[in-house]
């Protein structure tokens, strides 16, 4: 049947109903999937959620992005059902006393893209089942990279205060089986690749979708409860054994197209990459990382 999700095979649709079963309940942080077979861009959607002042744990899933947004306007866009591209709603700054979390300053927010990295690494190693030595590298602050090639981007967004206080969209796109004709074209000249084209012998997007939501609420809470504390919840340790940026030359191509060289030594404190230069160490809250080789 023409339209139909299911005239290819290879990719599967997935179900709301079984999501929302698996994901939302009683003393879980999602409380709401909401599946779109289309959408311009899933972090626009929950944005707007947000302004209109829906409650922290909103889940917004696309089978296809038309306009799907990156860092620094860029576009990510993906074939119906060949990724996964999810944006979830959080509320940091909004104090929760059944679950002892604090509210949180906005300096500790740089932590959530970062976490969000945690979780999706995670879950690629634990299900896609790699080729051998064949490990997920985060790449500061926003990318998941396979043998160097980028495979999945992360977008965090702030919200202007709505009715429910002040809010953070982070959305996550992750090619799953997008073949090499399919693969979107890098405006910074990284390669890009997919969960299939890296050798995994696992690309069911429903346990990935999962995995994912629930790393994201099992950091999320840990990272809460100590108050934004990232060593102290362990999220920082987390992230540098899997930061592919940390020892590595790079070019730090900065707002407005300032750029330096040096070596990332570490994240600081408040997830801000640490560059050591001839001048002496410098941090990095926004920009563009190159690895240089």
């Amino acid at each position: 049947m023409p339209g139909s999700p299911y005239t290819d095979l290879d990719r599967p649709p997935l179900n709301a109903r079984a999501l929302e079963r698996a994901l939302t309940g009683p003393g879980e942080l999602w409380n709401k999937i909401d599946l779109r077979p289309e959408t311009a861009s899933t972090n626009a959607d929950v944005a707007e959620a947000a302004r209109s002042g829906a409650p922290e744990g909103l889940v917004e899933i696309a089978e296809r992005q038309t306009a799907g947004r990156g860092r620094l306007g860029r576009t990510w866009v993906s074939p119906p059902r060949a990724g996964i591209a999810v944006s979830v709603l959080l509320r940091p700054g909004a104090a929760d006393p059944e679950r002892g979390w604090p509210a949180l300053p906005t300096s500790a927010y740089a932590w959530l893209p970062l976490l969000a990295g945690v979780a999706l690494a995670e879950a690629v190693i634990r299900l896609a089942e790699l080729p051998d030595g064949l490990v997920p590298e985060l790449k500061w602050p926003n990318d998941l990279l396979l043998d160097g090639a980028k495979c999945a981007g992360i977008l965090a967004e702030g919200v202007p205060d709505g009715s429910g206080g002040p809010a953070v969209v982070i959305g996550i796109g992750l090619n799953v089986t997008l073949r090499a004709d399919e693969l979107p074209a890098s405006p910074t000249g990284l390669p890009a690749t997919s969960l299939r084209l890296a050798g995994a012998e696992v690309t069911d997007r429903d346990p990935l979708v999962r995995a994912t939501l629930r790393g994201i609420a099992t950091w999320y809470d840990r990272w809460r409860a100590a108050g934004g504390d990232a060593a102290a919840s362990g999220l920082r340790g987390a992230y540098l054994s899997r930061c592919g940026t940390v020892g590595k030359e790079v070019r730090v191509v900065l707002p407005g197209n300032a750029e330096f060289t040096g070596t990332a030594t570490g994240v600081d404190d408040n997830g801000r990459l640490v560059v050591r230069t001839p001048g002496g160490d410098r941090t990095v809250a926004a920009g563009d990382v190159v690895h240089l080789r």
